[in-house]
């Protein structure tokens, strides 16, 4: 399924809580799936909202690796961002329970950004928070540690789990101060193309309460009658 540079552009015009309502509509999964858990939190959550694909790695830094040094595989993994149809979103899945080291500092956030990458999402640690910060390059972490300790990437590409949410590389992921999600390929373009629309339709409430007319129960219900009604006509139009 190709997803255009058009369609990750209308995607990063919208916050995550957006695209995840959007995504309802279409009913293409549960709604208690798809979306990372409280445990990954945006580090800058200033930043406008992250979007691409997934570059998956596993990571550790609790013991020595078997061989080379901290950054052995970074150029590797550089090189696989190509292989991506947009966007890299690198994904570490720390292997150490709890994390020992950080995933990244500045060094590896200014490769990546280099590289053409839109973010990275760790479950572990990240750490030179005040080097990165001015790189303008979204970060997801769980927690912050001033060491890297013994880090060392285990592997590239293969499937990992963040945030409980399962990531494959590839993935379309969209994130911002909110938290991350994953975006299906298959309903990514239409959703882009209706999440105005959306945006709109929660405008009926939003007007209401916040204009200066006096405020009234009726006048509430009516407001919420008529965005369940925009927001009904959507759903149908995206199910057909």
């Amino acid at each position: 399924m190709t997803v255009t540079r058009e369609t990750l552009d209308k995607l990063a015009q919208f916050d995550t809580p957006t695209i995840c309502n959007v995504i309802e509509l279409f009913d293409a999964r549960p709604r208690e799936a798809g979306f990372m858990d409280g445990r990954i939190r945006a580090n800058f959550p200033q930043l406008p909202p992250m979007v691409g694909f997934a570059s998956t790695a596993a990571f550790r830094s609790g013991s020595p690796p078997a061989g080379g040094d901290a950054y052995g595989n970074l150029t590797q993994q550089a090189e696989t961002f190509a292989q991506l149809p947009g966007p890299a979103v690198v994904v570490f899945q720390d292997l150490d329970d709890p994390p020992v080291g950080a995933t990244f500092g500045e060094v590896m956030c200014s490769v990546y950004k280099a590289f053409g990458s839109s973010g990275l999402i760790t479950s572990g640690a990240g750490r030179d928070l005040n080097e990165v910060r001015p790189l303008d390059y979204p970060v997801f972490t769980g927690s912050t540690i001033c060491s890297h300790a013994n880090c060392h990437i285990l592997h590239l590409g293969l499937p990992v789990r963040v945030g409980g949410l399962t990531v494959n590389t590839g993935d379309l992921l969209h994130g911002d101060a909110n938290g991350v999600t994953n975006v299906p390929l298959e309903i990514a373009a239409e959703a882009a193309d209706v999440a105005a629309e959306f945006a709109a339709a929660e405008r009926f409430v939003l007007d209401y309460v916040r204009g200066s007319a006096p405020k009234t129960p009726d006048g509430l219900t009516a407001a919420r009658e008529e965005m369940a009604a925009a927001i009904a006509r959507l759903r149908e139009r995206v199910q057909r």
